[in-house]
């Protein structure tokens, strides 16, 4: 059953459908295959039940915040700072762009958007100074990333529901392991640019009035952040409710830089409508690939066989980490979250693992399929913001970001503090 399963799932892929109809096809496969009881007869039951989440409505908010920011203006302002407190650093904009990657990424909540973002200001300089354009595209690509772990984020919304866990405790617990990211993403560019000074680029320099002058074009992606993420800690807002208020207040900053019109408003909504409908299918179809997988046997199957194998602690999380590589390179990374999460969850649950540490450490796995080939989403965003080159190009700037984000995952395995500081900080 479980080979089969698997045949069919990478068959569809192969096929180039789209996520969600690989998904959902696969449940209708499955059913017809293994099951006594036609299941698709639940299949409207399963749509309900997995879209009215009152956090689910979330997703739809932060997706537009990006949207609007995305066109308001704020990304070009924030990277001309970060140009101007970075550069001067072995790697120079490549700095930038991490840097600009986290502050952005702590108003969208969404990797995509902040590749797309980032990306569109940054891709420009790449021959203007001289940098080594695969690891350039690599920074943006990785950094890119950071949308899902430092808050607010749309992964650990899907994760919360999923695992019945707090999201204002999920949110602290991604602060200290998304900067410790950041950070490590900037120490790799460090040492890839010390073994070959040419890849670094030209620098430049800034006095210190001109970084200083700069600072208030930092202010207000960080303003949106307070807005979100202050709010529910607070307790002025549910996350649902902060990512409405970070939505008016985008709307404000798209304003006051003279970008609201109704042409704006009309192409935000457009788009945010079609990513929204995306995402929300995926959750759809996964969560009837699950209720089919759950009726036929095959999770209980799956868990008996993880359970069985006798694994300590360390080698399960070792174990895991070796699955999601693997499965990150076939899967879209929400349809594996909501796919597998039911799975392994309960496991490593059961293991001792913290629920909060747990979910921190998924979603850099998340991270890792959005920069490993051949269905890396945040690959193919860096691609299309390119009028030459492949693909190519891009996956091999991304590979030592890899490795840095495994670095991390070891970090946390043998200190799991820097995830539960926070939380246990706050209570």
């Amino acid at each position: 059953m479980l080979a089969t399963t698997l045949f069919l799932l990478l068959a569809l892929l192969a096929l180039a459908l789209p996520v969600a109809g690989a998904l959902g096809t696969l449940g209708v496969l499955l059913d017809q295959i293994y099951s006594q009881m036609p299941l698709t007869l639940a299949l409207g039951e399963v749509a309900w039940s997995s879209s009215k989440d009152f956090l689910l409505v979330a997703i739809p908010m932060f997706i537009l915040l990006g949207e609007i920011l995305l066109r308001a203006g704020v990304a070009e302002r924030m990277y001309d700072a970060m140009v101007k407190w970075m550069s001067w650093l072995p790697g120079g904009l490549m700095h930038s762009n991490i840097g600009a990657c986290t502050v952005f990424a702590a108003t969208s909540g969404s990797s995509v958007a902040t590749a797309a973002t980032v990306g569109t200001v940054a891709l420009p300089l790449v021959k203007k100074y001289g940098y080594n354009e695969r690891l350039f595209l690599g920074t943006l690509a990785a950094g890119g990333t950071l949308g899902i772990l430092i808050p607010p984020s749309i992964n650990l919304i899907i994760y919360a529901v999923l695992t019945d866990t707090s999201i204002p405790k999920l949110y602290l617990a991604g602060i200290v392991p998304g900067l410790g990211l950041a950070l490590a993403f900037m120490v790799m560019i460090v040492i890839v640019c010390l073994a070959r000074p040419s890849w670094g680029g030209r620098r430049l320099s800034a006095s210190w009035a001109e970084r200083f002058a700069s600072l208030p074009h930092l202010l207000p992606p960080l303003g949106i952040f307070l807005v979100v993420v202050g709010s529910i800690y607070a307790g002025i807002a549910t996350p649902t409710e902060a990512a409405s208020l970070g939505v008016v207040a985008a709307l404000g900053l798209a304003w006051a830089y003279g970008k609201l019109s109704l042409d704006m408003l009309k192409e935000v909504l457009e788009n945010s409508m079609r990513t929204t409908a995306m995402v929300m299918l995926i959750i759809v179809a996964a969560y009837f690939l699950n209720f089919v997988i759950s009726a036929i046997g095959l999770t209980a199957m799956l868990t008996d066989f993880i359970s069985g194998l006798g694994l300590s602690k360390f080698e399960m999380l070792l174990a895991i980490v070796v699955f999601y590589l693997i499965l990150g390179c076939f899967m879209e990374t929400l349809s594996m979250m909501i796919t597998t999460i039911p799975i392994v969850a309960p496991v490593m649950f059961g293991l001792g693992f913290d629920p909060l540490w747990f979910g921190v450490v998924l979603v850099i796995l998340i991270e890792m399929a959005l920069i490993t080939p051949p269905v890396g989403l945040n690959l193919f965003v860096v691609q299309s913001l390119r009028t030459h080159g492949t693909l190519n190009d891009v996956i091999a700037g991304s590979v030592p970001f890899v490795v840095a984000m495994l670095v991390m995952i070891a970090l946390l395995a043998f200190f799991p503090g820097l995830a539960l500081w926070l939380p246990g900080l706050f209570g």
